[in-house]
């Protein structure tokens, strides 16, 4: 995906700032709490990898652990793209 503008980059989409913070390596992101993440099923959590544009405020965030996605395609209903979107 050349040209997509993300923050993972150092560059906030919204703002365009490059005021951009990581809080992928925390330790304990998917702790006893699972405060920075999100469940997947009943027994499952993904940790979150999360980016914060400090001019902005706006937040992105991305599963941390990638054999999570594979539960989230199995468990979750996919959002279909909107008619004539070719993405």
């Amino acid at each position: 995906m050349q040209g997509v503008m993300n923050m993972k980059n150092g560059q906030c989409p919204k703002c365009g700032a490059r005021k951009v913070y990581s809080g992928a390596n925390i330790p304990l992101k998917s702790g006893p709490f699972s405060s920075n993440a999100i469940p997947i099923s009943l027994t499952s959590m993904a940790a979150l990898d999360n980016y914060v544009c400090a001019a902005c405020g706006l937040v992105e965030s991305y599963i941390a652990d990638q054999s999570k996605l594979e539960e989230v395609v199995q468990r979750w209903d996919q959002v279909k793209p909107e008619t004539g979107s070719d993405k």
